[in-house]
């Protein structure tokens, strides 16, 4: 499961070159539902970790993995990669590129939502690490309770759980806020959400959901990541619409002001309930969160030089290795560095809109991406610090590539014949390289030949087919996206390709995408180390046609269907793995995208009294989220 699982953004922003900040970092170190028995009673720490494990026990347990056991035990003080002595405090002020109109992230009109609000000031029933792949620990709720199969979930409140104006979390909020989602969030919660068969909550601590028969031994935990809203505060009538009215939440912040579309300021709720919880230790350190937006990635830059901003996570190569010589970083009083990102790296890439039909070949797929100049763009626009995109899991062992298809994985596959191309299933497989030098005729031929399969002949300077040219758009949001797909043009041209590039303002990028009102765009797939129920809405044929869904490809696969069933009801790792590769197969047979680029650090910069924990988490972003929440201020 991905919490943010599709980001629309320009390819690399989470790719960096390394640098050090060692006299900064330094000073920094040295601060740093049924009604089944249940008892609030302190308990202790199981004599074996393994005993802990909700698949070892029908009763309440403090945490579920999705597989195998938990890593922190019961008796956990706080999370790995937090520092538990972080000194609370200081005012942070961020800055992001883009604009917002809304203040309710959870409904499909939410395309321009501020960002920062969740879990900041909208909690979930339970809270993930970051540490491992997929793992849960108790938050509002302060235990789960599910069988060997999954077949049902019973989530036990905390009784000390309270929304910001100070009302209690119970039962009938965590019902309202399923009901309420099911039936007007977003697309993947309406589509999770709808598999639940009941819902009972037996008293104001209590409720189960039962959903016996789907076979997905996620959904425990995507009910654990429910955001729970007050009933008493949202009005279901006017749920779906944008709104900047100020919500009430039971997080660490509350919403102090909003400068619609330009500002947003979050400060510290002093009556926090869940401040002492081992799992907020060390984190949400600030007082106080500014976050500026602002229109284009220069203005951002030059706000973060100046001493505006605080943080900053660079997007452009060329820009970090020539314009980061500023005198903020010569006096010291910033700091820079390159910080690995754990798990796999995911997909960013040009996807075709498979609803036109020029795209129904997949010839002409497969052709058009041999046309993508991957070794000249990355030489010439971005110095030579990307590594070419080759799975949908690269850099993990969820990948395919690199590795033939083991028995287990083509037992899966036979239902399916012809779903995974031979040089997939065997490995061999990669994205076409060019010679780098801008100009190169083998891949061009071989496009060439695969579009006359396809029907299609050179007229003149044009690629027809019964008459009609080859043209499409690309439709861009950013500068960087612009530049990156006019290169591609000008590769497609050379075959009588006709390619415009359409740059349209955030709103119409959103509502665009929404109604799949596109011919190709780029997109951004994070990938996490436990892919599960988010892949319904990528990839799933039941939302190739729901307005707002991730599947931008519009796909409709059985084997696809299959393999994303297959990874939900994994019992173990290894199957889980073997499902996995092959469902990673099955897509990049289908030459749905056009695969970029990734590399696997965050380029980063900071105010030198800002400080972060030595560890960084295993798996993801290094900084977790935009806001910090692990990182501090120095006190002055």
């Amino acid at each position: 499961m991905n919490v943010q699982a599709i980001r629309f953004v320009f390819p690399g922003f989470r790719s960096f070159f390394a640098t050090t900040a060692k006299s900064a970092l330094a000073v920094c170190a040295l601060l740093a539902a049924s009604s089944l028995a249940y008892s609030t009673e302190a308990k202790p720490a199981a004599p074996q970790h393994a005993q802990s494990s909700p698949d070892a026990s029908l009763g309440p347990q403090y945490a579920i993995a999705m597989h195998g056991h938990p890593a922190l035990p019961p008796n956990f003080t706080h999370l790995p990669y937090a520092n538990p002595n972080a000194p609370k405090g200081g005012r942070l002020v961020i800055g992001l590129q883009g604009t917002f109109d809304s203040l309710n992230p959870f409904n499909l009109k939410a395309g321009s939502t501020a960002q920062g609000l969740y879990i900041n000031v909208f909690q979930t029933l339970m809270a993930r690490s970051a540490d491992e792949p997929f793992t849960l620990y108790g938050q509002i709720a302060k235990t789960i309770e599910t069988d060997p199969d999954r077949t049902y979930a019973i989530f036990r409140l905390d009784p000390r759980a309270r929304f910001s104006d100070g009302t209690q979390i119970t039962s009938a909020d965590v019902l309202f806020s399923f009901n309420l989602l099911r039936t007007k969030g977003r697309p993947q919660q309406r589509a999770s959400y709808s598999l639940i068969k009941r819902v009972t909550t037996p008293d104001a601590e209590t409720i189960r959901f039962d959903f016996p028969g789907i076979h997905d031994r996620e959904m425990p935990l995507i009910l654990g990541l429910m955001p729970i809203l007050s009933r008493h505060s949202f009005n279901v009538a006017t749920f779906d619409d944008a709104s900047l009215a100020i919500p009430i939440g039971s997080g660490p912040y509350r919403i102090a002001e909003v400068d619609p579309g330009q500002r947003l300021i979050l400060r510290r709720n002093k009556n926090y309930w869940a401040k002492d919880l081992p799992y907020d230790r060390g984190l949400f350190n600030f007082d106080e969160i500014e976050i500026d937006y602002y229109r284009d990635a220069n203005a951002l830059f030059e706000a973060f030089r100046a001493g505006v901003l605080d943080f900053r996570i660079e997007t452009s190569p060329l820009r970090w290795t020539t314009s980061y010589n500023f005198p903020r970083l010569k006096d010291h009083s910033a700091w820079r560095a390159s910080l690995p990102i754990g798990g796999p790296k995911g997909m960013e890439g040009f996807v075709f809109n498979l609803r036109r039909p020029m795209f129904d070949d997949i010839r002409v797929r497969e052709a058009l991406g041999m046309m993508f100049d991957f070794e000249w763009i990355n030489t010439n626009l971005f110095d030579g610090l990307y590594t070419r995109t080759k799975s949908f899991f690269d850099d993990s062992e969820l990948t395919s590539t690199g590795r033939p298809a083991s028995a287990a994985e083509k037992a899966l596959l036979a239902p399916f014949p012809g779903a995974v191309r031979p040089d997939i299933m065997n490995g061999t497989w990669r994205p076409p390289k060019t010679d780098g030098s801008g100009r190169d005729r083998v891949w061009p031929r071989r496009a060439l030949k695969l579009l006359a399969a396809a029907g299609y002949k050179l007229d003149g300077e044009e690629l027809v087919k019964d008459g009609k040219p080859l043209r499409f758009e690309i439709m861009v949001q950013t500068l960087a996206q612009q530049r990156l797909a006019l290169a591609y043009a000008a590769s497609l041209a050379r075959i009588g390709v006709d390619v415009k590039v359409r740059a349209v303002d955030a709103v119409q990028y959103q509502r665009r995408r929404q109604n799949f009102e596109f011919d190709m765009m780029m997109g951004t797939w994070l990938a996490s180390a436990s892919p599960g129920n988010e892949q319904r809405s990528r990839w799933g044929s039941v939302s190739a046609n729901q307005p707002g869904s991730y599947n931008l490809a519009g796909v409709k696969s059985p084997a696809v269907d299959a393999l994303i069933k297959a990874l939900l009801a994994a019992r173990t790792q290894k199957e889980f793995v073997t499902a996995v590769r092959a469902y990673d197969r099955v897509l990049l047979s289908g030459f749905y995208i056009i695969p970029l680029f990734h590399a696997s650090h965050e380029w980063i910069a900071a105010s030198a009294d800002l400080c972060r924990p030595d560890k960084l988490p295993a798996y993801g972003s290094p900084t977790i989220d935009p806001t910090l929440e692990t990182w501090w201020r120095k006190p002055q």
